[in-house]
């Protein structure tokens, strides 16, 4: 909360400070020439400053966002495209964390490879990639921020039921495998919200916290790696993307670690719940995204 107060607040008082400044010097008989060179030396500093507190900011939101990736091998977009909105524009966050996502599972991979449920990634994958280009025409036809509320709230539904107890006995077979996969495609496609069923799909099975998390994992940098590779084709991967990346990676890299090593000593029935109050954390910050958008559209 200090870091926001000052980020919005202490550019401000150094605004105040140097005009007051600037308004002696011109009292004091300093001609108009030089009064405006202090004026754009004092702009300068002001926007200098500015930079450095989003840059802080911006730092602590990808390192926050990151335990949580560590932790739950999920949740870093939403988290920190919607913490980063606040003082970036969006088209300059996404393509930079698309590119954080899959560093982060990279990084991740070693330690987990031998947990994954490889059969059910190629399943869903292959739903996902089927179903994903009939989501982006939905895109063109259907209200994206009253669906947005919609699925979020049947996502908290349904992490109600699993909170008391409802649990699959048995993995899903092929057809209710790649069906998952293709809501998750539908969905992502249409919507940008393609997690929430293939994080249902794992963790209510029986497959367990440590195959659900890598599972989870593996398939974020599947869809990942295609969805930069749709940013590429469309001419939005920059210079400034690469640089903006390159900023946040060690913050994304210390997060990471700090969260895969808190899922070490977890206890797998703790590990469950906080993946369900995650889950309805990124449902309450989707429905608040939509409300926004909703209201936004509305007449004045």
């Amino acid at each position: 909360m200090l870091t926001i107060l000052l980020l919005f607040v202490g550019p401000s008082l150094l605004s105040h400070s140097t005009d007051g400044h600037v308004a002696k010097g011109s009292a004091a008989g300093t001609s108009p020439a030089a009064g405006l060179a202090l004026r754009a030396s004092a702009c300068d500093t002001d926007a200098d400053v500015m930079n450095l507190w989003i840059t802080a900011y911006s730092i602590a939101c990808v390192f926050g966002a990151a335990i949580v990736r560590g932790y739950s091998g999920f949740g870093f977009s939403l988290l920190a495209i919607t913490a980063l909105s606040l003082a970036l524009p969006p088209a300059e966050i996404v393509p930079s964390i698309f590119m954080l996502e899959i560093a982060a599972s990279l990084h991740l991979l070693p330690g987990i490879w031998r947990d994954i449920h490889w059969r059910a990634i190629g399943l869903l994958l292959l739903g996902c990639a089927v179903a994903t280009p009939i989501g982006v025409q939905l895109l063109a036809h259907l209200p994206a921020a009253p669906m947005r509320i919609a699925i979020s709230v049947f996502v908290i539904a349904v992490v109600a039921m699993l909170w008391r107890g409802f649990a699959l006995k048995t993995m899903p077979g092929p057809v209710a495998t790649v069906a998952t996969g293709a809501a998750s495609g539908l969905l992502n496609g249409a919507f940008g919200i393609g997690g929430p069923p293939v994080i249902l799909f794992f963790f209510s099975s029986p497959a367990g916290v440590a195959i659900g998390r890598a599972s989870v994992i593996a398939y974020f940098l599947g869809t990942d790696s295609i969805g930069l590779a749709f940013q590429a084709q469309a001419d939005l991967m920059t210079w400034a993307t690469l640089w903006r990346f390159l900023t946040f990676l060690p913050p994304l890299l210390a997060g990471v670690w700090l969260g895969a090593r808190s899922f070490k000593r977890a206890n797998p029935e703790n590990f469950r719940r906080w993946v369900l109050r995650i889950l309805v954390l990124l449902a309450a910050l989707t429905v608040a995204r939509g409300a926004v958008q909703m209201l936004d559209l509305l007449p004045d």
